[in-house]
């Protein structure tokens, strides 16, 4: 069977799953990534629950049924299903490397206390961290193994093309695709991926069995 991390690599160099209408069921590759991807006309959702009960509750959907495994109804029975949370949909986005060295100064950080280094070891492997003159940039390996980027940027120095720089930045730091979930809502982060060179490939939404709660630590906006 193909994995996920099989089609991520596909799909990473441009070759998609088959645009037949279909939902492909797979196994959670880890107790923490479940979910749905959806891509142009195919749909794949993560999860150990039993296949037949997906495709069931996918039929049970009133919609076209290329739009059913993102339909509300459907991700509001998994997540009974499953007992876990989400956040919401995001877009995903995927870069090749870079060649060279990053175009703005980086230094490594341990900050466990910033609530983007902290949102990213919920949810990531391997985290490492970089700050930047106003912005700090995270990277770590999420979904399937993927190497995973996000950025923030201080409101005082906003506009000013440090988000862009930051994303960029990551790219000469990598030597493999580097993937970004945008919030579709968020279009300055959107815009700020597209113009380092990130394309859209799909879109997710991932189930969560722990999500931040206290107040004031919500997700963190930037990607």
């Amino acid at each position: 069977m193909e994995t996920l991390r099989d089609i991520l690599d596909s799909v990473a160099r441009g070759v998609f799953p088959p645009a037949d209408g279909r939902t492909t069921v797979l196994p959670q590759p880890s107790r923490r990534d479940a979910g749905v991807l959806a891509f142009t006309a195919h749909s794949i959702v993560l999860t150990d629950e039993d296949p037949a009960w997906v495709y069931d509750t996918l039929r049970e959907v009133d919609c076209d049924a290329l739009a059913a495994p993102m339909n509300p109804r459907f991700l509001a029975a998994l997540m009974e299903r499953t007992g876990r949370g989400a956040e919401t949909v995001d877009a995903v986005l995927v870069a090749e490397p870079l060649p060279g060295t990053p175009p703005l100064a980086l230094r490594e950080i341990e900050d466990a206390g910033h609530s983007r280094v902290g949102y990213a070891r919920r949810r990531r492997d391997d985290v490492r961290a970089w700050a930047a003159d106003g912005g700090v940039l995270v990277m770590g390996r999420g979904v399937a193994g993927r190497l995973e980027v996000s950025v923030e940027v201080g409101e005082g120095v906003r506009h000013r093309g440090l988000g862009r720089l930051l994303v960029t930045a990551a790219r000469h730091l990598v030597t493999e695709p580097l993937w970004a979930q945008v919030t579709p809502g968020n279009a300055r982060s959107a815009r700020t991926f597209q113009a380092a060179g990130y394309r859209q490939v799909g879109a997710e939404l991932l189930l969560h069995t722990r999500w931040a709660t206290t107040a004031g630590e919500g997700r963190p906006g930037g990607g």
